[in-house]
Formats: structure tokens, C-alpha cells, sequence
């Protein structure tokens, strides 16, 4: 029997990408009342024809974007690091769809976006209704239903011209349209719009996503993108167990926390300076992939996830009896990605 004691757990993200500066209205007027949506006459493809081989590249993409952002933010700062790569890549394809010349090559490289205009779109398509499919009868981990929502969104400023073949490919691939506020005369009010779309997204768990002073008068389009995952374990912790034990932090030290305990059959596997275990959600359609370095290898464990990925330590997994520890957390981490996109090759999207 394996011992292991690990953290993190996705539940909670919300992405934007602003184009902005300058300061809000001191006084906050309503959400814009006038916000209209343009929308192609096209409707989305929910049976997209997508060869199994370009959803396997795009999941390959997709993690190949995820350890090099990731790769980027590590060691940057001693706080708990959260992120959603596969969020900041779908929304960022929506606007890549209208990119062309320097900035599309630079967005097609920086975010590993190897299938091009053409096959990227549709592939995405697939994925997002693959994962909205999964989950179905099972359980949520308030004793609600499973829920996995992924939403985008993009606002532009009202007057300007958006292509059609644009509008066209965010309606048949993303179910999406473009939402036009005045950023110009109402920034303040455009803020509050896109704050309720977001709060709505995640059942009120995020209310005030955009702060401030990100919308201002010389805004003129706003990406967002919104996760909410609310899943029981299929291997449910008793809580009887869970009780106040050390953890041990990457910058040395111990803090206490309630660790939740279980002894299980789980996917498990084991590897040079690290330990890895699977964690099946109820309905066993997704799961958590916990990686936990030994003590103090966490650097070489990152530095070999940013060469390789999981694909490896997938693959190893096997059906062990695993004693699990896993402590119970919150985690609110805010960041201003656009730095370390234009640092990873991104800097046309950002010229103003």
C-alpha cells in the first residue's frame, strides 16, 4: 500500500483579456442597458466531423500551451499558483479567428495552435461538447447535479465593423456571438454588464471579476471566459478521517491544514523524484491527476513536466491500494497574463 499527500484541485476560473487604460467614472452608473449581441444567421455544429486525429493533436496542443505558461509563471512568486490553460486557449482561439498576418502567426505559435484556421475551430468545437457531454446523472459535490460549464464571451465596442466569416465561425464553433457595448461613453456600465455575465456563469461565485479601472473610455474589446466544475468524488473521503495534520510548502515549512484521508484501489504510479495518483469524479468520466514531487525535488519535477508533459506519467498509471491525504483549501489567485503572453512571443495582439 502507497502513502501519498498532495494538494490541488481545479474548481473555480475566470479569464479576461482586456485592451484598455486610463481610469473609470468615480460614479458607478447601472450595467449598460443598451448592450446588443451580433450574431451570424448560422447556427452551431453540434456534430462537428472532426477527425479523430486532429482532436488527439489539439489535446496535445492544448498541454504542450499548458506546461510552457506554466513554465513561464513558475517561481515567479511564492503564492499558490492556479491556472486554466485550456481556458485561456480556448478563448483566445475565438479571437484568433480573426487574426491574420503577424499577429495570427505569432498567436498560432505562442499557443501551439498547429492545425491552423481551418481545422483548429472545428476541433475546438468537438472538445467543448465532449466535455459539456461528460457527467450526465451524476453528482455534484453540494448534493446538487454534476456541473461543468464552460462559457465564452466577447464584448466590442459599439460602431465598430465586425466581419461576417468572423461572426460566422464564433456561431458555428463556439455558439457564440459578439456582445457590443460603449466602452467610449459608458465604461463603467460596460464593466457591470460583463460582471453579471460572469457571476451568472458561476453561480455567483465570482461577482466581481473585472475591478476598477480595466474598462475604460479607450477600451474597445473585452475576452472572457468562465469555468465552473462542481463534482463529488467517486471515491468519496469520509469525513471522519479528515483531521488537522502538517503540510509541507515548496518554500520549506510547515502549515496546518484538515487533511481528508482515504484508502482506496486508484491509478497510481511512481517515477524519479515524484509520485502521481488519479482521482476519479462521480460518473468516472473526469478525474484529477495529482503529481506530488518528494522532498525537495518540486523543481526537477517541473523542469521534466515542462520537457515532457504527462503523457508519460499517464501512461504509467496502475490500479495500486493508495493511502491518500488531501487537504481541504480555497484558493483566489488573480493575474494580468498579457506580460507573460507578450514575453512568450505574443506581442503584435498587444500593440496598441
Amino acid at each position: 500500500m502507497r502513502t501519498f499527500r498532495t494538494a490541488i484541485l481545479p474548481t473555480l476560473w475566470s479569464f479576461a483579456l482586456v485592451a484598455c487604460g486610463g481610469l473609470a467614472a468615480p460614479n458607478p452608473p447601472p450595467p449598460d442597458p443598451n448592450s446588443t449581441v451580433l450574431k451570424s444567421n448560422l447556427t452551431r455544429n453540434t456534430n462537428p466531423a472532426v477527425p479523430s486525429g486532429d482532436l488527439a493533436r489539439l489535446a496535445e496542443d492544448d498541454n504542450a500551451f499548458a506546461f510552457a505558461l506554466y513554465d513561464r509563471l513558475r517561481g515567479q512568486s511564492q503564492d499558490n499558483l492556479f491556472i486554466s490553460p485550456f481556458s485561456i486557449s480556448q478563448a483566445l482561439a475565438m479571437t484568433f479567428a480573426g487574426a491574420r498576418g503577424q499577429t495570427e502567426s505569432q498567436m498560432q505559435a505562442t499557443l501551439r495552435f498547429s492545425l491552423g484556421q481551418t481545422r483548429l475551430h472545428p476541433a475546438m468545437n468537438a472538445l467543448d461538447l465532449a466535455l459539456a457531454s461528460r457527467g450526465q446523472g451524476a453528482s455534484g459535490a453540494d448534493g446538487k447535479g454534476f456541473r461543468l460549464k464552460v462559457a465564452n464571451s466577447l464584448w466590442g465596442q459599439r460602431g465598430y465593423s465586425f466581419l461576417a466569416p468572423f461572426l460566422d465561425t464564433l456561431a458555428v464553433n463556439y455558439g457564440a456571438g459578439l456582445n457590443v457595448l460603449d466602452f467610449h461613453d459608458n465604461p463603467e456600465g460596460s464593466r457591470q454588464t460583463i460582471n453579471q455575465w460572469v457571476a451568472t456563469k458561476t453561480e455567483d461565485k465570482i461577482t466581481e471579476f473585472l475591478e476598477r479601472g480595466m474598462i475604460t473610455g479607450s477600451t474597445r474589446l473585452v475576452l472572457t471566459n468562465s469555468v465552473f466544475f462542481n463534482a463529488a468524488w467517486a471515491e468519496v473521503f469520509p469525513p471522519e478521517l479528515t483531521a488537522d495534520r502538517n503540510f509541507h510548502r515548496a518554500a520549506g515549512g510547515d502549515v496546518t491544514a484538515p487533511m481528508m484521508s482515504n484508502t482506496k484501489q486508484f491509478p497510481y504510479a511512481a517515477g524519479a523524484g515524484w509520485q502521481a495518483v488519479e482521482l476519479p469524479y462521480d460518473g468516472q468520466e473526469l478525474a484529477m491527476l495529482v503529481i506530488v514531487p518528494d522532498a525537495g525535488g518540486l523543481n526537477a519535477t517541473e523542469n521534466d513536466l515542462a520537457l515532457h508533459g504527462v503523457a508519460p506519467i499517464v501512461a504509467a498509471l496502475g490500479d495500486e491500494s493508495v493511502h491518500v491525504t488531501l487537504p481541504r483549501w480555497k484558493i483566489d489567485n488573480k493575474r494580468m497574463l498579457r506580460r507573460d503572453l507578450q514575453a512568450m512571443g505574443m506581442t503584435e495582439p498587444f500593440d496598441g
